[in-house]
């Protein structure tokens, strides 16, 4: 009867930690669903030009980066001008923020869609930004494609930032000891 009561011990055993992994593994799923989403509301803040609050139904400020994209420093060539043209997209403006994930200062990264319009593509497009490279892995194809694409037709037609002869990246700008 020892080694049945072992055997009933391991069995219990077994099956509590099945429990708890199957319950681990649900909740990661609602988690992960939770913080993919969309958030809606009202632009009420231009940070810069690939970051954005916006305020929701419930009077919940949120703070954005755009997804995608990585705009000038405001100290570099540019910035306060890709902050313009942000804010010409979107301030004041009703908006939805397709997200799906936070980056480590807590913001929310997503695309921000003002009427129908990506404005993360028209950041990329007026020459205002480059298309984020480093982080395409987390967009859609056809995103990707797109911003791509923008990026290339705003180099060659020297639009905004590509009217300097070498733009500094703003990921080169932003490293220490510069």
């Amino acid at each position: 009867t020892s080694n049945r009561r072992s055997s009933d011990g391991e069995e219990a055993a077994c099956i509590m930690t099945m429990h708890n992994f199957v319950a681990a593994s649900i909740l990661s799923f609602v988690m992960s669903a939770a913080m993919a989403g969309t958030i809606q509301g009202r632009i009420v803040g231009i940070a810069d030009g690939d970051t954005v609050t916006i305020l929701d139904e419930e009077k919940t400020q949120h703070k954005i980066r755009l997804g995608g994209i990585d705009a000038p420093e405001k100290k570099q060539a540019f910035g306060n001008r890709s902050k313009e043209t942000l804010s010409d997209c979107a301030f004041g403006k009703q908006a939805t923020v397709e997200t799906g994930k936070r980056d480590r200062y807590g913001r929310w990264v997503g695309k921000v869609v003002v009427n129908g319009q990506d404005c993360n593509l028209r950041q990329i497009q007026l020459g205002m930004a480059w298309h984020y490279k480093k982080y395409q892995s987390e967009q859609t194809q056809s995103d990707r494609a797109e911003y791509d694409a923008a990026e290339l037709k705003a180099r060659a037609a020297r639009q905004g930032l590509w009217q300097d002869a070498e733009p500094i990246p703003p990921w080169e700008f932003r490293k220490p000891g510069r």
